[in-house]
């Protein structure tokens, strides 16, 4: 069973960071410590969020998500079935594609007959919660990855479908060119236990437009 990154993981895993590499250290330095929040607790609407928020910037699918959760303004917690019962054209008013309402439906259906047994993530380990999550249309692993992260709090999720986190090895390393998968995980492979926390870091490169650390 894979446990939550708790805050007193996040304490340990910025000292182990800093320690190992100095250029994760100038970035943990910059920033100062960060946490994750308790925003996406609600798995079904974590990984509606994530769908929403595939291959878009995300100011722009912040609003489109804002606009999502409007859709049903007296549920603080959103119901699957009701989802479900919304028609296309309505998710597709909200600025939403055919392609990603009609995912949002098809996750939502396969959550309303339990043929996702959220309950059982827990206790299982990040690579049988992928292999999960992938029977729904339109959930990779960049999706399941930013469910681990963000959901279950895994520690060592490291996702290397992200444009970001290539973006910011790309500043971080000073490397000529955007790394490759196998660069990246080998990169990556010195933040174990917790390439999760070094992700994190590594979005405030991207998020803040950095090209470059001093």
């Amino acid at each position: 069973m894979n446990s939550e990154f708790t805050a007193m993981d996040i304490k340990a895993g910025i000292q182990y960071l800093s320690k190992i590499d100095p250029d994760m250290k100038k970035l943990i330095d910059y920033f100062g410590t960060i946490s994750l929040n308790d925003d996406d607790s609600d798995y079904y609407e974590s990984l509606v969020k994530s769908i929403i928020y595939q291959q878009l910037n995300g100011k722009v699918a912040n609003a489109i998500y804002q606009r999502f959760r409007n859709l049903y303004p007296h549920n603080s917690i959103i119901d699957p079935q009701n989802v479900y019962q919304t028609p296309l054209k309505t998710l597709r008013s909200i600025g939403l594609s055919e392609r990603k309402a009609t995912y949002i439906q098809g996750l939502s259906h396969k959550w309303i007959s339990d043929e996702i047994e959220w309950n059982r993530f827990a206790c299982m380990s990040n690579e049988e919660i992928g292999l999960v999550l992938k029977t729904v249309k339109g959930i990779g692993q960049w999706t399941v990855d930013m469910f681990l992260i963000f959901s279950l709090k895994r520690p060592d999720v490291f996702p290397t479908g992200d444009l970001g986190i290539r973006k910011a090895l790309h500043v971080l390393c000073h490397l000529d060119d955007l790394p490759v998968i196998d660069e990246m995980l080998e990169i990556a492979e010195k933040w174990r236990p917790f390439r999760s926390l070094a992700t994190l870091y590594l979005w405030k490169i991207a998020d803040n437009n950095i090209s470059k650390l001093d």
